[in-house]
């Protein structure tokens, strides 16, 4: 199997080709989190994967709770459907919370000093829930306690990992709020340890499959030891190949896909899944090794057939519009490709498309 097979594969398992979920609610589930440290740009994450490409969709999980976007896995937002939140938190969190708590020492920040706050927080969000973070800088002004900018993100983050605040409704203009979590997320039965390892293993590789151990180790910011006890435990659901010396794990009964991805074009932010769901063998989706190497410049993908043909920046104005580099000259069936996945993108947002590339 080539580095290219694998990379369609990935495409099919992600709801990038079809067939796609039925609802925003499918996609979360199915892919478990979804990295959305853009609102916007991820409501289009989710939106592309479905048959309705209805920002309402995703909108009204959001509202009413069905769908959480909060800190969780790596220490970035994510969206998780409130019935996967406590046992996903519970697994991953104790990684990630020694990342805040060092932020907020190095600040100058105490034991005392953080309880003291996140009692203010708590106190505002009883109050008066589904409050923005310039609400909650406020309401923490008020008791005397001055946290503004990173500081707040860092308080209220780690808050999240404590499951004590996670995302109230929106505004009506679409802003970030805060609630309880006790208020927004139901109590369910957890599983133990070793039964959330296997969840998680069986989960991932169910939306993110054919990946290595060491891209789910990435991915939740777990020990490669913790990821084994998981594969470990989900055997029986699972299937892997060996190619370039290394495991490929995959959903049992899943396959290839007979053909090349439907549709065959993509645009896509960096921090969607089909590249933020992995790490180690991330650049499957480069496998002729076209793309730069090094720090990444790019704020988007341009995507043709399960591989990068460019990058891509997105402006919106009266128009979507489209700005593509290709990486190499690229074929009449490329750019046509890309001609609708831009209108496909333009027509979520409600405007026209508007696709520039830049000579290739």
């Amino acid at each position: 199997m080539s580095p290219h097979d694998i990379a369609r594969w990935r495409l099919t398992c992600q709801r990038l080709s079809a067939p796609y979920a039925g609802s925003a609610a499918d996609v979360v589930s199915h892919l478990l989190a979804v990295q959305a440290e853009n609102p916007g740009q991820s409501a289009w994450a989710v939106a592309t994967r479905t048959t309705r490409r209805d920002a309402a969709d995703l909108a009204g999980l959001l509202a009413s709770g069905a769908v959480v976007r909060t800190h969780v896995l790596r220490p970035t937002w994510h969206l998780v459907a409130a019935a996967d939140l406590t046992w996903l938190i519970d697994l991953t969190a104790p990684r990630v919370r020694p990342t805040f708590e060092r932020q907020l020492t190095a600040g100058g920040w105490s034991a005392a000093d953080v309880d003291r706050a996140w009692g203010a927080v708590l106190d505002a969000l009883a109050a008066r829930p589904d409050l923005t973070r310039e609400e909650l800088a406020e309401a923490l002004a008020a008791r005397g306690t001055t946290a503004t900018g990173h500081e707040l993100m860092l308080l209220l983050g780690y808050a999240e990992l404590e499951r004590l605040v996670c995302s109230g409704r929106p505004t009506a203009e679409g802003t970030h709020t805060y609630a309880t979590y006790d208020a927004r997320v139901p109590p369910t039965p957890q599983p133990d340890r070793d039964e959330a390892l296997a969840r998680l293993a069986r989960r991932y590789l169910a939306g993110h499959g054919p990946a290595t151990e060491r891209d789910l180790a990435y991915w939740a910011t777990l020990t490669l030891g913790d990821v084994r006890r998981g594969l470990a435990g989900a055997a029986d659901d699972l299937a892997s190949f060996e190619h370039d010396g290394r495991t490929f794990w995959h959903a049992a009964g899943d396959g290839p896909p007979a053909g090349g991805p439907d549709p065959a074009g993509h645009l896509l932010q960096i921090l969607d899944e089909t590249y933020r769901g992995y790490q180690d063998s991330r650049m499957l989706l480069d496998a002729a090794g076209l793309a730069p190497a090094g720090r990444e410049t790019a704020i988007g993908m341009a995507v043709v057939d399960a591989q990068l043909v460019g990058s891509m920046r997105r402006t919106l104005g009266a128009r979507a519009r489209f700005d593509v580099a290709p990486y190499r000259p690229l074929a009449t069936r490329e750019v046509a490709a890309l001609h609708d996945a831009a209108e496909r993108y333009a027509a979520f947002l409600g405007l026209a498309a508007d696709l520039r590339l830049a000579d290739g």
